[in-house]
């Protein structure tokens, strides 16, 4: 099954805000997880400038949909994100 990478770039002051939101969001992730779609994620650091998070699927819904019902996109912390197929050529 292919892999896609949801790609987040945040707010300057995305450390300071994000704990609002923080356990709705991990719930999110977790969900995600429990089905099977979500296989890694977490935040860039040095700077804290993004994140990234890994799904495995058929397609690239799974990670839009994550994007488009994450409360750090829907309050700003996220000022864009893309989802990209990633060809994993070694590991998985």
């Amino acid at each position: 099954m292919p892999y896609w990478v949801l790609e987040y770039e945040v707010v300057d002051d995305y450390v300071e805000r994000r704990g609002s939101y923080r356990a709705d969001h991990l719930g999110l992730a977790t969900a995600a997880r429990e089905r099977g779609e979500l296989v890694l994620a977490g935040a860039l650091g040095d700077p804290v400038d993004g994140a990234l998070l890994v799904f495995q699927a058929d397609g690239a819904g799974a990670a839009e949909a994550f994007a488009a019902a994450d409360p750090y996109v829907l309050n700003g912390l996220v000022t864009s994100w893309r989802v990209r197929p990633w060809h994993v050529v070694v590991g998985g």
